[in-house]
């Protein structure tokens, strides 16, 4: 069996916002990331994610339920496990007017590390060629991949990344993706939290999606989005007929503009052999393997945006928004 880096249990944490409501924002949650690879966590705004990061990395204590972190209990063992984990949950805090170099050296000075450690830090977020740059004058991307280096100085075996493109254009957003999957490959166990959902599908080995706190599906992304195959495209001469004549016999048909959707199709050559005995011949029969996006749409078309929990509507005091968290912030660096 894989070993797991991060596996809590029953896992619960409620608030009390500032007019007096008690707030769930994880119920009972279950989650098991096993070593190496990325994986993707999930869910729409106010689902409780970053309630759960700050929980794992002991910035917020949970109202019930347990965390390991490779093994360990928390936050009890966490002095144990501490220099095991690098994390990144909010903007990256550095001095403007010094070099990216001069920033992480500072760092790995503060905590003991060798200077050989910025250098293969840098390496691995591909900011060598521009290490003497002065931070303030770095793009966003290039920040975000500098708070990256700074977690990378004490060679973490878990990284933690909090919604890491916020805010990126196109470009830095392919910069980051391609950083994180080179961090996965090399061995490095990753937790993206992301709401992009496309460029999780690109790099994300597994996934876990949450919703209102809660659960809502976990395993690898090919077998999580296989689980909805059967769906076919399927252009014909005659729409109209063509959709008659498969509705009647039971399959699911959606009418799009030049082609059809027919859904529940165990095997395509039903739909060629059916349609070709009442004279209508396929011109194209392409199975449908539905992405991630579609999956977690799916999953959380029902997530509590409006729903009361506990005299709660989420998106009102919002747990993730609200000021009525005690614990203090997270910031990148090397602890």
């Amino acid at each position: 069996m894989s070993e797991l880096v991060i596996e809590t249990t029953g896992l619960r944490k409620e608030f009390r916002s500032r007019r007096g409501r008690r707030i769930v924002a994880v119920e009972d949650l279950d989650l098991a990331v096993v070593a190496g690879g990325v994986h993707g966590f999930l869910g729409p705004n106010g689902s409780g994610k970053t309630t759960t990061i700050r929980m794992l990395l002991g910035l917020a204590r949970p109202t019930s339920g347990q965390i390991r972190l490779f093994g360990e209990p928390m936050p009890q063992r966490l002095p144990r496990v501490i220099n095991r984990v690098g994390a990144v949950v909010e903007q990256p805090k550095f001095v403007p007017n010094f070099s990216g170099r001069k920033n992480l050296s500072l760092l790995a000075s503060a905590v003991g590390l060798p200077a050989k450690r910025v250098d293969a830090a840098l390496a691995q977020v591909g900011l060598t060629s521009r290490e003497h740059q002065r931070f303030g004058a770095y793009s966003l991307g290039m920040k975000q991949r500098l708070a990256v280096a700074a977690t990378l100085l004490k060679s973490p075996d878990l990284l933690i990344l909090d919604e890491p493109t916020n805010g990126l254009d196109p470009a830095g957003i392919r910069d980051i993706r391609d950083m994180i999957r080179e961090l996965g490959e090399s061995g490095v166990t990753v937790l993206l939290s992301s709401h992009i959902l496309a460029e999780v599908q690109q790099v994300c080995h597994s996934v876990s999606i949450i919703g209102s706190g809660r659960l809502l599906a976990t395993g690898d992304v090919d077998k999580l989005t296989g689980t909805t195959a059967g769906s076919f495209r399927v252009d014909v001469s005659d729409l109209r007929e063509a959709a008659r004549i498969l509705t009647r016999a039971g399959f699911g048909v959606r009418r799009e503009e030049q082609s059809l959707t027919v859904q529940y199709v165990a095997r395509g050559e039903d739909i060629s052999r059916l349609l070709a005995e009442r004279g209508l011949h396929v011109r194209e029969l392409t199975p449908l393997r539905p992405d991630l996006e579609a999956l977690f749409l799916r999953l959380t078309k029902d997530d509590a945006l409006s729903m009361p929990v506990a005299g709660y509507t989420r998106g009102q005091d919002d747990p993730e928004d609200s000021d009525s968290q005690p614990e203090a912030p997270a910031e990148a660096g090397a602890r």
